[in-house]
């Protein structure tokens, strides 16, 4: 298996229905657990946490969609406040899901505005799977478990979005590097970072 900067960069849209996979497979084996709980050490419930990363998912998709230069479009998901558990799930793979059939319909060529980039649809397939297993782990803490995601798409998630770093993570476990990169954890010889910023625009253009 590559490790972190040692496969191709590309993000595609199969490895954001993977993450989303594995993020609804975690959180739905808890659907029984109290989801107003705080997820993981954010201030956020793990309700609230999952409307956010819903929107996100779905603001990436639009993006991509409406192609704007310099904004984000102004949408904006909420969760309805009876959603069960159950439908928190769903909100997640659907928003997912819909992110990804954007990128897959979208020309690799296309530019739209991210604040960390113009980013191509790989760039927001890359962002759509670091905000789903980062946020769905997040959740899955509040709730006592952990997801367990795909090693080889974390690790084309790092080379594609910290490519300053993604070399010397090489030999590194691809879900811990990525949590590493977004300031998650410590790692052996890397303090926790504290200050940090992925890339949505593609290398070298």
């Amino acid at each position: 298996m590559n490790g972190p900067g040692e496969g191709a960069m590309t993000v595609t849209a199969d490895d954001l229905d993977r993450a989303a996979g594995a993020v609804a497979a975690t959180l739905g084996s808890v659907t029984g657990a109290d989801w107003s709980r705080p997820a993981g050490g954010l201030e956020w419930t793990c309700r609230q946490t999952v409307e956010h990363l819903a929107d996100t998912l779905l603001s990436y998709a639009a993006q991509v969609v409406s192609r704007p230069v310099d904004r984000f479009v102004r949408l904006a998901a909420v969760v309805e406040a009876d959603a069960g558990p159950d439908e928190l799930v769903e909100c997640v793979t659907c928003a997912a899901g819909l992110l990804a059939f954007a990128v897959r319909g979208t020309p690799a060529g296309v530019r739209a505005f991210h604040p960390s980039g113009q980013a191509d649809p790989a760039g927001f397939a890359a962002m759509g799977v670091a905000e789903v297993l980062l946020h769905g782990e997040d959740v899955a803490a509040g709730l006592g478990v952990a997801v367990d995601p795909p090693r080889p798409v974390c690790a084309r998630v790092v080379a594609r979005l910290f490519p300053d770093v993604a070399p010397g993570l090489a030999d590194t476990d691809p879900w811990a590097a990525l949590r590493w990169c977004a300031g998650r954890l410590d790692l052996p010889a890397r303090p926790r970072r504290h200050a940090w910023q992925w890339r949505g625009a593609p290398i070298g253009g």
